[in-house]
């Protein structure tokens, strides 16, 4: 059974496979989820672009986006066949495209419609099926209404819900400022933790560090960050000490990034490009002496052609040799 106090909240455009691979590297027990999939996208796609993972990944959550039944339960069952963990429906993201598609966010209006979704998946797997939501969507925001929604899929079997602690307006606000101009509303989701203590509730929105997480945990069963863990990765590297417990020697942040090398080089060799990976390894050095220094010179060379591997060993020497001067 996944032990989910604490996980990474999946991101377009960010938490790609090399993303996820970046950061296990600080974390052993830290839940990591892929971005949100269409489930025609597997269907109909390339699968393996979206699925294909390494297995230091696990523990590994993969999320679906759609609001077809049968669709979603062909989807899961790809994902149970590629060794995910957990298959995750995103009933959260409030983007233009995915309200169109008639998911997402947009689903909370049909609590009905994500039971059998949830349903259908749940009799197509034996992972957990889990679900991504947010506490309202518009004006349809109530706490009657929420809690509607839960009662409807927690109906179906889904025992574990993420909430992302925020309404989301489907017009108007794009999805970047449906992360920041909603209220967050932490009291919604413990009262939801007090009116269902049968179910595992995750809260997600706005978390900074890890003390403010493990404040969290007196509460929930679990704590979901997003892009602060994404733009300070090393933050990371406290979190298996820290939230579950079970303290080690993490690795340093030269000593991730020698361990990023050989994976960079294979990459590179499979026909890969070097900013595939490097591009998640921005922040690495965030809040501490060259940081800025690292980022310039992964930004400058990353993406010239016939970039390899070096890209990495020549930013970290320069960061060294910033370092060694500055010390002086």
């Amino acid at each position: 059974m996944l032990n989910r106090s604490f996980s990474v909240a999946p991101m377009m455009a960010c938490t790609d496979r090399h993303a996820r691979f970046f950061l296990r590297l600080f974390s052993q027990h830290t839940v990591l989820y892929t971005e949100m999939i269409t489930a025609n996208a597997l269907i109909y796609g390339d699968a393996g672009r979206h699925l294909d993972f390494d297995a230091a990944e696990h523990p590994l959550a993969a999320q679906l986006g759609g609001c077809d039944p049968a669709a979603m339960a062909a989807a899961a069952r790809m994902v149970e066949q590629w060794g995910y963990d957990e298959v995750n429906i995103n009933v959260g993201c409030p983007s233009d495209r995915v309200r169109c598609g008639q998911f997402g966010a947009a689903l909370m209006a049909k609590p009905a419609l994500v039971a059998d979704c949830a349903k259908a998946m749940r009799d197509a797997v034996s992972i957990p099926v889990t679900v991504k939501t947010r506490i309202g969507i518009d004006h349809q925001d109530s706490y009657e209404e929420l809690t509607h929604f839960i009662a409807t899929v927690a109906a179906t079997g889904v025992g574990v819900f993420i909430i992302h602690a925020r309404k989301a307006w489907l017009h108007g606000l794009s999805p970047k400022q449906n992360r920041e101009i909603p209220p967050l509303r932490y009291d919604v989701v413990h009262r939801l933790k007090q009116d269902f203590p049968q179910l595992i509730f995750i809260i997600n929105g706005g978390f900074k560090t890890l003390d403010e997480c493990a404040r969290q945990l007196n509460v929930l069963n679990g704590v979901m960050m997003g892009r602060e863990a994404y733009a300070n990765p090393y933050m990371l590297a406290g979190v298996d000490g820290a939230i579950f417990d079970t303290p080690s020697i993490p690795l340093s942040r030269e000593q991730a990034v020698v361990a990023m090398v050989p994976y960079v080089a294979a990459h590179v060799r499979a026909g890969g490009r070097v900013a595939h990976a490097a591009r998640h390894m921005l922040g690495l050095f965030q809040g501490v002496p060259g940081a800025r220094l690292w980022r310039r010179m992964l930004s400058a060379h990353m993406y010239t052609p016939g970039a390899d591997e070096r890209v990495l060993i020549n930013a970290l020497d320069a960061v060294r040799q910033f370092l060694e001067r500055h010390a002086a």
